[in-house]
């Protein structure tokens, strides 16, 4: 995982996000984010999958918009203060894809 502070964030561009499908097939691209959709047996395993995401949030100092309902948890990805996607939104999105959540 690589830490990036924001003041070294910038918005990625069109083509730049095009070029990172590829890389995030579960993750739902759009213009200013990113956005997936976590599904669970229970909604102790979906809140056990929310405080990993939340410490991992915590060290990258960068944080999800996201909710939970019983056994979804839904998460976007955007860098609030760019309004739009940065590689802080990527890493954050490969780091929660590499949780071990099952």
């Amino acid at each position: 995982m690589t830490l990036f502070p924001l003041t070294q964030a910038k918005l990625l561009s069109t083509k730049e996000i095009e070029l990172l499908k590829p890389t995030l097939t579960e993750w739902a691209i759009e213009p200013l984010k990113i956005k997936r959709v976590f599904e669970f047996e229970n909604f102790i395993q979906a809140f056990a999958f929310m405080t990993q995401v939340a410490m991992l949030s915590e060290r990258m100092n960068h944080h999800p918009n996201w909710s939970n309902v019983f056994s979804k948890v839904s998460i976007e990805l955007f860098t609030h203060d760019l309004g739009g996607i940065s590689q802080l939104d990527i890493e954050l999105a490969k780091a929660i894809n590499a949780l071990q959540f099952k």
